[in-house]
């Protein structure tokens, strides 16, 4: 029973730790841009629509949403 509850309480952990790191994606991303990037035009109003698409699904509680439109973008960006 000792090893299940430690099990859960650890999964639980990871899982809010990954939720918060939303946050986190954002800033780089934000400080990746600020360094002016070698992106077209196209792609960096993409990778501000992700970015952007990002941080509304953070807000919104839908952190694997907001996790993976961040990786696009940091994909992007080469991050």
């Amino acid at each position: 029973m000792h090893k299940l509850l430690v099990t859960l309480m650890l999964a639980l952990g990871a899982t809010v730790a990954l939720a918060h790191n939303c946050p986190n994606e954002m800033k780089a991303i934000d400080a990746k841009l600020a360094t002016n990037p070698q992106l077209n035009a196209e792609q960096k109003a993409q990778v501000q629509k992700l970015r952007a698409d990002g941080e509304a699904q953070h807000k919104a509680g839908n952190h694997d949403a907001s996790m993976k439109s961040l990786g696009e973008a940091k994909k992007m960006l080469g991050i």
